[in-house]
């Protein structure tokens, strides 16, 4: 068991050290190098319990998580607040409290603006077991945990001076949270990545987060780069990052976002943008991907694609930040 880390709470990536995230990596490739030997790990979590509260729907977070508690030898607990005493106003202290008496740790996926992550940090602190962000209204620390795994994997552990584009891509009507753009800008610059974040006027992420994300590039040695133009920041690229997110600092109208993204439909990756880029650079998203409108097919499924193994790459992450959390035996 890794003492320092039991039951050390997984909200951010901003409350665990660089040295802390590349043990997390580090035990995700090796718990995916037994799976693919076909080597069993399931001893590790046996018999214990983490409870999966989800406000809102999600394909590869509740899956990766379940099949990693069942792959660790535990049991993940699917939970909604309408399927819970929370849908009648039970207050996080207290079902924090009785689900940390019960099991063993706490994943739960809030994305409800200026509520999600007050919500996780509230629960962390009164429950007596592991918090897990399986995303909120202002980080995915798994999510971005998994893309640093695959290029890790891809290019080695050594990314620094690489140059890492998230750029804010074109979707009809789903107004998606800030989350991912937020967490990809914090992270990959305490890595040695030098980040560049592309967006046209009005999607802005919080001004907050932008400050951690130029002192984390500041102190790391690495630059961190703002721009409205597409093209711009797909030059000379290692690592693009096409994807969507919504108005969010200006509006969440559902009329009002449809008709600002209107205005952006040229802001896709195409096979055209991607040329912009290094011979190499990969096309990374964390899916769902609106085909056609975020990315066009030939992007999406072509050699430079690794959104496949990203998604894969969720599940070994969790796996190791489960175990080393929740008092693994490795």
């Amino acid at each position: 068991m890794n003492d320092h880390l039991f039951q050390k709470d997984f909200i951010t990536t901003q409350d665990w050290s660089v040295d802390d995230l590349r043990t997390a990596i580090d035990l995700a490739v090796q718990l995916k190098g037994q799976r693919h030997a076909g080597e069993l790990h399931d001893q590790i979590l046996r018999a214990k319990t983490l409870y999966m509260l989800f406000f809102e729907e999600s394909t590869r977070t509740r899956n990766s998580f379940e099949t990693g508690m069942t792959q660790l030898g535990g049991h993940g607990v699917y939970l909604t607040p309408a399927a819970t005493q929370i849908g009648h106003g039970e207050n996080a202290r207290d079902t924090g409290r009785v689900l940390s008496g019960f099991g063993e740790g706490i994943a739960i996926r809030d994305c409800r603006t200026g509520i999600g992550q007050d919500y996780l940090y509230e629960m962390a602190e009164h429950a007596d077991a592991p918090i897990f962000s399986m995303q909120d209204d202002i980080d995915h620390p798994c999510q971005a945990m998994a893309d640093l795994m695959t290029l890790v994997e891809r290019f080695g552990s050594d990314l620094s001076g690489r140059k890492f584009v998230i750029s804010w891509t074109h979707a009809p009507k789903y107004v998606r949270p800030l989350s991912v753009p937020q967490s990809l800008v914090m992270l990959m610059p305490r890595f040695g990545m030098d980040v560049t974040l592309a967006y046209p006027e009005g999607y802005h992420l919080m001004p907050d987060i932008m400050d951690t994300a130029r002192a984390n590039a500041e102190d790391a040695g690495a630059t961190f780069t703002e721009t409205h133009d597409m093209d711009e920041a797909f030059a000379d690229a290692d690592f693009l990052y096409p994807k969507s997110w919504g108005p969010i600092m200006v509006t969440e109208e559902q009329d009002e976002v449809e008709a600002m993204a209107a205005k952006h439909t040229d802001w896709r990756a195409t096979t055209e943008r991607m040329a912009l880029a290094k011979d190499d650079a990969v096309y990374m998203h964390c899916m769902p991907v609106d085909r056609g409108y975020e990315a066009d097919d030939e992007v999406i499924d072509g050699p430079q694609s690794v959104i496949y193994q990203q998604a894969e790459n969720r599940l070994h992450i969790q796996k190791a930040l489960m175990a080393l959390t929740m008092g693994g035996e490795f």
